[in-house]
């Protein structure tokens, strides 16, 4: 009797395969080494198929505020991006399209002395460190010994560059400053939704959703600054983002938590409220820290 051929296995997680794709980790069953042709098609199709999860999830989180987060605790989860992978993706997008978000245009400055001479040249439009004495600065607090003379040192470094290496310190931890920021406005939305009574993660989940949503058309606006110079389409893109985000909220409160349009907006407000209190304490503490560490 002629000796069997070993059972063919997943070349990813060793599991014996019964069909084109392994039952244990999902892989696709490939035997044959590819031409950079077919990777291309592959991805072409992958990213434009009707069914892909990348768009799905894409196009659900920007035109339908709340239906994901309802998805994901109904059991369909499959058919969409982890929330939390979702999130941390676009924070890296939304950083990466910063610097067309958050501009210094120049601007014409024009100085007259008192011998009548005048001296015209281009600055940004940011705040000015120029008149900034890093000599008076003093701290006697705790960790004096070591916060005093870093305060000092790194004075002299935002004087030297007008601020822009704070600027930058300041954008790249700003979306792990909001990642722990969520927990927090959970907790604040826990106790404004005690009945009927739902889980913290719930309305962990539910900001998630929501900080993705703003990270992806705070992305497409700046993407947006930054392929075209016609000025009226960059103003038009903020004003649509400024408009559409409060209402995004609003809609996914109504959405999510189900309750009627007047008890939803007085937590609307409350919540507004609260988030710019929090949110101006996280960036006082943020820039702070984005100062040390320069």
């Amino acid at each position: 009797m002629p000796d069997q051929a070993p059972p063919a296995r997943c070349q990813n997680c060793g599991a014996v395969l019964s069909g084109r794709f392994c039952s244990a980790c999902g892989q696709r069953v490939e035997h044959e080494v590819h031409s950079l042709g077919y990777f291309i098609g592959e991805a072409v199709e992958d990213l434009s198929h009707a069914d892909s999860r990348l768009w799905r999830t894409l196009v659900a989180l920007v035109f339908r505020p709340g239906f994901l987060t309802r998805e994901y605790f109904a059991g369909r989860r499959t058919r969409y991006l982890p929330p939390v992978r979702l999130y941390l993706v676009l924070s890296v997008l939304v950083f990466l399209t910063s610097g067309s978000i958050f501009v210094d245009r120049p601007v014409t400055v024009v100085t007259v002395n008192d011998r009548g001479v005048t001296d015209v040249h281009q600055a940004g439009n940011g705040s000015k460190t120029n008149g900034l004495d890093c000599r008076r600065f003093h701290y006697a607090g705790p960790g004096a010994s070591w916060i005093e003379p870093r305060l000092k040192a790194n004075c002299y470094k935002v004087t030297a560059d007008n601020g822009l290496m704070l600027k930058e310190q300041f954008l790249h931890h700003l979306p792990r400053a909001l990642f722990l920021f969520l927990p927090l406005l959970a907790l604040f939305m826990k106790s404004m939704y005690w009945r009927p009574r739902r889980h913290y993660v719930e309305h962990l989940l539910f900001f998630v959703h929501d900080h993705a949503a703003a990270f992806l058309l705070l992305s497409v606006y700046g993407l947006l600054r930054a392929l075209t110079s016609a000025p009226l389409v960059g103003t038009l893109a903020g004003y649509a983002v400024a408009i559409y985000l409060p209402f995004y909220l609003y809609r996914s409160m109504r959405v999510f938590y189900g309750q009627g349009r007047t008890l939803t907006a007085v937590k609307f407000a409350t919540l507004a409220v609260a988030y710019l209190f929090g949110a101006a304490l996280m960036i006082g503490l943020l820039m702070l820290y984005s100062y040390l560490v320069l």
